[in-house]
């Protein structure tokens, strides 16, 4: 990839010009989970809309430009929730999650919000081990509308120090 390519997470407005390349760098990042899991990846329904409203409404991180890795952040009660943490394939293992968690926490913080939450698909074991790893732990277990059985695993992580 080329571009500039800094660490620091810039964050992304409602009307920014990289909502494109987000949703481009969201559906690539998710792309291999749609074959492994069921129901479906919300973000198939994903649009520059929707990270628009979700830039006003919450919180959007980016790093590099173009943009390497992203997250979304949103509040709920009691925890900063973080959806649709995704890093670029070529840019996996530089520690962009990391800074992007880091970010997060410090958002939790100003807002005065003891947790980071997320959820992870049941199938995406690895993704369970790389957030534990990141210091989140399980919670729970959730189904979606219509399934008998977990498809989600819910984690959390406190925001400490």
């Amino acid at each position: 990839m080329t571009g500039k390519t800094d660490e620091t997470p810039r964050r992304i407005g409602p009307h920014d010009m990289a909502l494109p390349e987000l949703l481009a760098l969201i559906r690539e990042s998710f792309a291999d989970m749609d074959r492994r899991i069921d129901p479906p990846s919300s973000m198939l329904r994903m649009t520059t809309d929707n990270l628009s409203r979700a830039a006003a409404e919450g919180e959007i991180w980016a790093i590099g430009t173009p943009v390497l890795a992203c997250v979304i952040l949103s509040e709920t009660p009691g925890a900063l929730y973080l959806g649709k943490l995704a890093v670029d394939r070529a840019a996996r293992g530089r520690g962009y999650a990391r800074v992007l968690i880091a970010r997060a926490v410090q958002s939790a913080r100003e807002r005065g919000l003891p947790a980071l939450e997320l959820q992870t698909r049941v199938e995406l074991t690895e993704n369970h081990e790389t957030f534990a790893r990141l210091g989140f732990v399980e919670t729970g277990r959730t189904a979606h509308p219509g399934y008998d059985r977990p498809t989600s695993i819910t984690m959390r992580r406190p925001v400490t120090g």
